[in-house]
């Protein structure tokens, strides 16, 4: 049995007006979440713009997730840090805090030799706390091809990956040659990914439409392949947006269409020009329109 399987959401991180933290508004989204039926939750990732917080924000943000949860749903923690031992710390903080498991990238600031990619995972591995290993080559300068994935899935808490090239031929490899789950990375193979045998999908739309997403990747996992296509293919245009690096506008923006909303994105990021949010808002009208249960 998979140990993190389903819709877990990379959640957003609210703020007011001001650009604070709002731990309260977070805590009622994880809440909300958990109601609507996803079954984990990612606090800290990059949707989650954990690269603006403070150590004080980021730990407390953490807190609030798993206090949210009650144990309801598990929680996987990003844990991206500038060096190994800072990764380290937050993979600590996550384990004595109560989370399930950790979602880890190789190193991020440079493109690091193989040996070094082996020696991170290594590293955190013996902290004691299930790890997915987070593959995301479009952003970042490591690309953890099957063959090191291989190398990394030998460490007995390296237990997943999330997949985030966008080429469904990378699940298939990774399921052939490793023993480790498979969690969909982009929105947009949140069909395909299920149908090839991913567990798991770390989610960004589903903020804004967690019943949906759920739906959606339960269809596609029990092989509903006709009734699964109508959901995907009017969610689709939505789900492009995930790999955009706008995705924090983009999403919390169909958040606030949903009826959910969670402030702006914290600065450097801005809003974006108004005819980009009438494009979301012309296609999260469309796909609401069509979507039938």
């Amino acid at each position: 049995m998979a140990k993190f399987e389903g819709v877990y959401v990379a959640l957003v991180t609210p703020f007011t007006a001001n650009f604070e933290v709002d731990y309260k508004r977070l805590y009622e989204l994880c809440d909300w979440l958990i109601q609507e039926g996803v079954q984990g939750l990612v606090p800290t990732g990059s949707l989650g713009e954990y690269a603006t917080f403070t150590p004080e924000e980021r730990a407390k943000v953490v807190e609030t997730v798993i206090e949210a949860s009650r144990g309801r749903v598990p929680v996987v923690v990003g844990a991206a840090a500038p060096s190994t031992q800072q990764v380290i710390k937050w993979v600590e903080h996550a384990k004595d805090s109560g989370a399930e498991g950790v979602m880890v990238l190789p190193p991020i600031n440079y493109k690091p030799l193989r040996n070094e990619i082996i020696s991170h995972y290594e590293a955190i591995n013996k902290v004691g706390i299930p790890i997915v290993a987070y593959n995301n080559p479009r952003d970042y300068p490591t690309d953890l091809t099957p063959d090191l994935l291989e190398e990394i899935a030998k460490f007995e808490n390296v237990v997943a990956v999330k997949e985030f090239s966008g080429d469904i031929r990378r699940m298939h490899d990774i399921l052939d040659r490793t023993d480790l789950e498979v969690m969909v990375g982009v929105d947009d193979l949140s069909l395909e990914g299920p149908v090839v045998g991913a567990t798991g999908w770390i989610s960004g739309v589903p903020n804004a439409l967690p019943k949906e997403g759920v739906r959606l990747f339960n269809l596609a996992k029990d092989k509903k392949i006709d009734e699964a296509l109508k959901l995907y293919r009017r969610l689709l245009p939505l789900f492009h947006y995930d790999a955009s690096p706008q995705l924090v506008q983009y999403i919390k923006y169909m958040m606030e269409l949903a009826g959910q909303p969670v402030g702006p994105a914290r600065p450097p990021r801005l809003p974006l020009p108004q005819e980009e949010y009438e494009k979301v808002r012309k296609d999260f009208e469309r796909a609401m329109e069509k979507v039938q249960y």
